[in-house]
């Protein structure tokens, strides 16, 4: 086939193509709570099959990566599961102005092991003598732990629960905690339980008598992959994401 046949040609700017899109794509790096894992790398392979950009995570306790970025640990994305530990990091100067949306909310649960004799239906039976530990991420820094205190708080019940509470480092290690039967309840997200096959639902907190779960997120500044960044940013904001998200038990606000 010679050179100047219109299938060489072709072939040309596709090879031109594919070698410009290995140039401009880019790797991003996203701070994001440890809740949000599932639906963020799923995300992440529909975004990269369409730009070629790679999406790397980082994901904890929003409260612990919110201080990893403050004391300068490198990331392009932060992705908190509470507007409080994304006020701390826009207050410390590390959020791009004008890039900070609440894009989802969640639901919280009372969980207990599948292979439990125990009946819980209600908060208030968290106090029964026969719970004697209750897993909650750490209720001190960790949203979901705060969101269970300020919960219970509100019925009045925290005082007689507290001294049966295992903190624990993110929401993910208190389910863990439930699945191994470590403990007689905990409190997680809904969409954590999407996720094991060894916790059950006792009680699920209607979204309209707790309804401030909020998961921000936002341009870290001093990113070094800024153009990257936004389009990823940009693509959380589609309804092929907000499908996603939904999919994955989220409430989308957004």
């Amino acid at each position: 086939m010679r050179r100047g046949h219109p299938q060489w040609r072709w072939i040309y700017w596709i090879i031109l193509w594919v070698g410009f899109q290995r140039v401009v794509a880019e790797e991003v790096t996203v701070f994001a709570a440890v809740s949000l894992a599932e639906s963020l790398r799923e995300l992440a392979s529909i975004h990269s099959a369409r730009t070629a950009d790679q999406v790397v995570f980082n994901f904890g306790a929003s409260s612990l990566l919110a201080r990893q970025l403050v004391e300068g640990a490198p990331g392009d994305i932060y992705f908190s599961a509470d507007e409080a530990r994304m006020d701390g990091l826009e207050k410390a100067g590390k959020v791009v102005a004008g890039t900070r949306s609440a894009r989802l909310s969640n639901q919280l649960v009372i969980v207990t092991p599948r292979t439990t004799r125990l009946l819980l239906s209600a908060p208030h039976e968290l106090t029964n003598r026969e719970v004697v530990r209750i897993a909650l991420a750490d209720p001190r820094s960790v949203p979901a732990g705060v969101y269970a205190k300020t919960y219970l708080g509100r019925l009045n019940l925290w005082e007689a629960v507290e001294s049966k509470v295992v903190p624990t480092d993110n929401v993910r290690a208190a389910l863990a905690a439930v699945e191994t039967g470590d403990v007689d309840a905990g409190i997680v997200y809904k969409t954590d339980v999407a996720v094991s096959q060894k916790v059950q639902i006792a009680f699920e907190v209607p979204w309209n008598d707790f309804s401030e779960i909020r998961y921000p997120v936002a341009l870290v500044s001093g990113s070094t992959h800024e153009a990257a960044a936004r389009r990823f940013l940009a693509f959380l904001s589609t309804e092929t994401a907000a499908a996603v998200f939904r999919r994955h038990g989220f409430r989308v606000l957004e």
